[in-house]
């Protein structure tokens, strides 16, 4: 075979940039949440763990305060141990499961992924500014977007189908006004 022949690759074979197809990693997520149902008896997501985190944290700086809120104190307070949920396990298995595949893939390394046109403290601080607007959302709907569209998708629940369709068409609405940013 010459250097110019096109060689076959196999479905699990790297290709560029050191991803993995992601027709392979689509059905090892159905197959992940497909266990996780037959395991645990519930989906997938990673809102529940960060609120987890932040219930425990507030219990411990503030438990007076916890104790005598009543959201709160569903999570953390007295005897209750928030961090004792399969949900923490669940997302600190997927930071170090990412933690290996880039050190595997040799892309193991900090960068700010941005355009050409905004600077690092803008990205920065609009990541920032994203991410708790995800997350306010995300309490708000009872649920993140893995959460609502794995989980909820998976057991054809209308409301998760709503709420994904909303997530695209919010995306695209936005990405017009910010799409400058990134070329």
């Amino acid at each position: 075979m010459t250097p110019s022949e096109p060689t076959q690759r196999s479905f699990m074979q790297r290709g560029k940039g050191g991803y993995v197809n992601p027709y392979v990693v689509g059905v090892g997520l159905g197959l992940t949440l497909l266990l996780a149902f037959y395991v645990v008896g519930r989906g997938l997501g990673a809102s529940g763990a960060m609120f987890r985190a932040v219930a425990w944290t507030a219990d411990e700086v503030a438990a007076e305060h916890v104790d005598h809120n009543a959201y709160l104190s569903q999570y953390a307070g007295g005897d209750k141990k928030p961090l004792h949920d399969w949900l923490i396990y669940e997302v600190l298995g997927m930071m170090v499961g990412g933690l290996l595949s880039a050190a595997q893939a040799g892309r193991l390394r900090f960068t700010i992924e941005k355009g050409p046109h905004i600077t690092d403290r803008k990205r920065l601080l609009l990541a920032f500014l994203g991410g708790g607007l995800m997350g306010f959302g995300a309490r708000l709907a009872r649920g993140c977007t893995s959460g609502q569209g794995l989980t909820g998708g998976a057991t054809l629940a209308l409301g998760s189908w709503g709420f994904m369709l909303m997530v695209f068409v919010g995306a695209y609405a936005v990405a017009y006004f910010v799409r400058k940013q990134w070329i």
